[in-house]
């Protein structure tokens, strides 16, 4: 009995078993880690994108034998379009993760100060609104986008399975098509500028040296995409790309 008292007065007092343990989804860093390394993802999709978009300004052969390559690639190993649902289905996943980890840090900061600020600081504030209306113009464009030009269903005209140089064209020879796109161009770039610095501060990679640095590759990526994307309904409308 002394002996098992004994080791009962040394043994260390166990935390309280309501208390979570707490992992690295639920901390605000791991949160912002989430966000970060999904907006790479994003980014580099971007940057993949807007190189294969202004193929269509080299001809309908051009443009169209780039959108077979995409469900081709990868072959003989894999199958037709298995490349392609590899890629949707990352990118999705980083969308979700990006999404829901934006919301969760919205909702955890404003359960921090629920009272206003009485002087807001007018740069973070702006910064703040831009990322979150631009995520939800993103989000949006990102939905009609598929239903545009993937499957069909809002498509103007008559969409072609094969013939993504038509499509295009049908698409950006509409007010609304081009004034839909240009303005989720828009939001991406206002998104990209913000988002790259933030996540550089995030990963580690951000220091008061490299501060500026960061900021003029954040705003060159963002003027560089937003450029290259609003270019080709420009040049639909301008009569460049026929």
């Amino acid at each position: 009995m002394a002996l098992a008292s004994s080791k009962e007065a040394a043994a260390p007092a166990r935390p309280p078993s309501g208390t979570p343990s707490r992992g690295f989804w639920s901390s605000t860093l791991g949160k912002k880690t989430v966000m970060a390394v999904s907006g790479l993802i994003m980014l580099g999709y971007l940057v993949a994108h807007v190189a294969g978009n202004l193929k269509v300004f080299f001809g309908p052969e051009e443009f169209d034998g780039y959108a077979h390559w995409l469900r081709v690639m990868g072959a003989p190993v894999l199958h037709h379009e298995w490349a392609l649902w590899i890629v949707r289905i990352v990118l999705l996943a980083a969308v979700g993760a990006h999404a829901v980890s934006a919301y969760q840090l919205s909702r955890r900061d404003v359960r921090a100060r629920p009272t206003r600020y009485a002087h807001r600081r007018k740069g973070s504030s702006y910064a703040t609104r831009t990322m979150r209306w631009g995520g939800i113009i993103i989000g949006l464009f990102i939905v009609w986008h598929v239903l545009d030009l993937t499957t069909g269903t809002v498509h103007p005209g008559g969409f072609e399975e094969g013939k993504p140089y038509r499509n295009v064209i049908d698409t950006f020879s509409t007010w609304y098509g081009n004034t839909i796109y240009i303005v989720a161009m828009l939001a991406v770039g206002l998104h990209v500028r913000h988002g790259f610095w933030s996540a550089a501060q995030t990963l580690g990679a951000g220091s008061a040296r490299r501060d500026r640095a960061l900021r003029l590759v954040a705003n060159g990526l963002a003027l560089a995409l937003t450029a290259g994307f609003v270019a080709v309904p420009v040049g639909v409308m301008t009569g460049v790309v026929n």
